[in-house]
């Protein structure tokens, strides 16, 4: 299987990782009138389908033990399980981060949703097996809340420009957040226990996990949606081209990021390819200030707690990478 032979290469792998994570959601704010619970369908697919084609193709050069397919075979069942439940609960955190950026914007959903993940993965990463400087991830957890409370005030400030504000968006941000950080455990036992997963089959069981468990998280919130009235299948396949599309594009720029990200650690180690890639919400919040406009009209304070947002942000990730470098 392809893995980097050097620091440039796997850099390289990671700040794509990084720019995928942050811009795959661009794909969704360009349909317009489209349900994201039907764009939802597309994008699933597509993480699946990249993550099979990358497996076959830079998975399974060589042809050796570390191979996609000799890999699998070799692999624990419980592993796959393992990474295959993972998948269903990022699928679900995920769904609701789609629905937040639906109510609140890119700017606003990506870096408290994916700030409190930071904070619950460090934590619980840390109870399961404490590795690292204590201190460090302290004080990096610390500045990880500061960032998405910064956040929240810059939303809340929104309705002084005559904007509306959805304290609901934020509750939705909250619980995906909480989600996105439970889901990583499931990998990393399949990474470190017993006859071990790679990257490449990571990647591929966590997207099938995903897939599969939309026919279960999509299909309750089609009937009992977040925002407006229920959809059916009907819709889906009435729906535009376009709006396939960009879901299946979607899902191929979240899945590329997803796979690099994970080929990437096998050269630099989980903690710094984990650092880089959560980097992702500050492209995000980018997309959504300069390329959307999410907080055109803002005042002053809003734009103050925005900047004060990204240097906690990236402060935290800073502090979390070197307390486990």
């Amino acid at each position: 299987m392809f893995t980097p032979n050097s620091m440039g290469v796997a850099l390289v792998m990671m700040i794509t990782s990084a720019i995928c994570w942050g811009s795959w959601a661009n794909t969704y704010k360009g349909v317009k009138g489209y349900r994201f619970e039907l764009f939802y369908w597309d994008y699933a697919l597509g993480i699946f389908l990249i993550s099979l084609i990358l497996a076959f193709t830079m998975g399974s050069t060589g042809h050796d033990a570390s191979s996609f397919l000799n890999n699998v075979h070799s692999a624990d069942t419980s592993n796959i399980v393992s990474v295959m439940v993972g998948g269903a609960i990022f699928n679900l955190a995920n769904l609701l981060l789609v629905a937040a950026i639906d109510m609140a914007g890119l700017a606003i959903a990506f870096p408290v949703a994916i700030g409190i993940a930071l904070v619950v993965g460090v934590i619980l990463s840390y109870a399961l097996q404490p590795k690292g400087n204590a201190a460090l991830l302290a004080v990096g957890v610390v500045c990880a809340v500061i960032a998405v409370v910064l956040d929240g005030k810059a939303y809340g400030s929104l309705a002084s420009a005559g904007r509306s504000v959805s304290r609901k968006s934020i509750v939705v941000c909250i619980v995906s957040g909480v989600l996105m950080g439970l889901w990583a455990p499931f990998v990393a036992r399949a990474m470190t226990t017993g006859n071990t997963l790679g990257p490449y089959g990571i990647a591929v069981f966590l997207t099938l996990g995903a897939l599969l468990s939309c026919f279960i998280w999509n299909a309750y919130f089609m009937r009992k949606p977040l925002v407006g009235e229920p959809v059916d299948f009907a819709g889906y396949f009435s729906g535009p081209a376009s709006g396939h599309v960009l879901g299946l594009l979607g899902g191929c720029i979240w899945g590329i990021g997803m796979v690099f990200n994970l080929v990437a650690a096998s050269f630099t180690g989980v903690a710094i390819s984990y650092a880089i890639g959560q980097s992702a919400p500050m492209v995000a919040a980018l997309w959504g200030i300069f390329a959307w406009r999410e907080f055109q009209g803002a005042n002053r304070q809003a734009k103050t707690y925005l900047v004060l947002m990204f240097l906690f942000y990236a402060l935290a990730i800073l502090l979390v990478a070197r307390a486990n470098g």
